[in-house]
């Protein structure tokens, strides 16, 4: 037993910290892209972690809210380094693409009312539309079911809890917190009823100058830290599910920016390396400076930070725990539906024309067909289209 105690890991938190430095810098194409090249890295080229550390951090960022790649990156690191080793992880991932966000935030502010900066948001804003749908589409099939008769009428209650999500979305232009969790409920009490299930649940709390660079109020601040913490702490799935709760929120509900603001800071997530939920410090930015920018994103990555660290040392008991992931498998569904009902949404106001129309279908196109291609490169493209219509002809 004293050999086991003295093996150390393959390598240092240095080391560490420096993968995932990289990894948030170049680390492009989102949650999915992100969690296969940790598994590229560090289970077979590396060895750092087995296999299975690996799937155990897989299913436990799945089951947790939150971001799924960050949660991924945070348990890589607590594997062998606990406490520190999760918080040197979660820092380097996420800390390449605050400060890129965070510039972009400043040039947007300095030029968006600039024509060059509208042609090129013209044709980011369609393309994204496209890039979101065919996501919406893809975390269907993978979190519910394939779309053939069998498989739907094997999963027919998450079907209709996906259904809801998107009608009561459309509906009420909001995104219902107390609406997720009581699907979660429903289907955790039909498919496996817990023995405190009469008990009442209580839903988990967790608790430069110029340039608007310091430009907030303290209860705008508090509202954005109040805000994004619910995002961070309520929403299931990858970097895209935190969407239309961000939609909800962000524009319907605070009125904090305009749908067309709304879109171009979802298209900046996409164009930057690392976590796409990092879209929410580029919202922090535009509502509160740079003070806004680090409330959003510290208030949406601490619950899953904290999520990570209290449930990975216990976390093989609870993954067998049949109740659990029905309560996650039905918040999942209707959360999908959202998300479908927020694309809807948003393409009421962004595609005003045929070319916008065009590109938005053009960007589907080329998601399904053209297997290889990434998300930042559609962008561009569309950036280029958009200065060409709406400058030169």
């Amino acid at each position: 037993m004293e050999k086991e105690q003295i093996i150390k890991p393959a390598y240092s938190r240095t080391q560490l910290s420096t993968y995932f430095l990289k990894l948030g810098t170049w680390g492009f194409g989102g949650p999915v892209a992100l969690v296969g090249y940790m598994h590229r890295d560090l289970v077979e080229n590396k060895k750092w972690i087995t296999d299975e550390e690996y799937k155990e951090g897989l299913a436990l960022a799945q089951l947790a809210p939150g971001p799924l790649a960050a949660q991924l990156g945070i348990y890589v690191g607590f594997v062998h380094y606990g406490l520190i080793g999760a918080t040197l992880a979660g820092l380097a991932f996420v800390l390449p693409s605050f400060v890129m966000v965070v510039l972009l935030g400043i040039s947007y502010k300095l030029y968006s009312g600039l024509p060059g900066m509208q042609a090129v948001f013209y044709g980011v804003s369609a393309s994204v539309i496209g890039i979101i749908a065919i996501s919406a589409y893809k975390l269907t099939i993978k979190s519910i079911s394939s779309l053939d008769l069998a498989a739907i009428k094997s999963k027919w209650l998450l079907w209709f809890f996906y259904l809801v999500g998107v009608v009561v979305t459309v509906i009420t232009r909001r995104e219902d917190i107390l609406l997720f969790a009581g699907c979660g409920l429903i289907y955790m009490v039909v498919k496996s009823p817990p023995k405190w299930v009469k008990r009442q649940a209580a839903a988990p709390s967790v608790i430069l100058m110029g340039l608007g660079f310091w430009n907030y109020e303290g209860k705008t601040l508090q509202e954005i830290g109040w805000f994004f913490l619910k995002a961070g702490a309520f929403v299931f799935g990858s970097g895209l599910a935190i969407v239309p709760f961000l939609h909800g929120g962000v524009v319907q509900e605070f009125g904090w920016l305009t749908e067309h603001e709304f879109l171009d800071a979802v298209a900046v997530a996409m164009i930057t390396p690392g976590p796409i939920v990092i879209t929410v410090a580029f919202i922090g930015y535009l509502v509160a400076g740079f003070p806004g920018a680090c409330v959003a994103a510290l208030a949406t990555f601490l619950p899953c930070y904290i999520f990570t660290v209290a449930l990975a040392p216990s976390f093989k008991k609870i993954a067998r725990n049949t109740s659990i992931k029905a309560f996650v498998e039905g918040i999942t569904a209707v959360i999908i539906g959202s998300l479908l009902a927020a694309v809807i949404i948003i393409a009421m106001r962004a595609i005003i024309d045929i070319p916008t129309a065009l590109i938005a279908v053009c960007s589907m196109l080329a998601l399904i067909f053209l297997k290889k291609i990434k998300e930042p490169y559609l962008i561009i493209v569309s950036a280029v289209i958009g200065l060409i219509l709406k400058l030169w002809i």
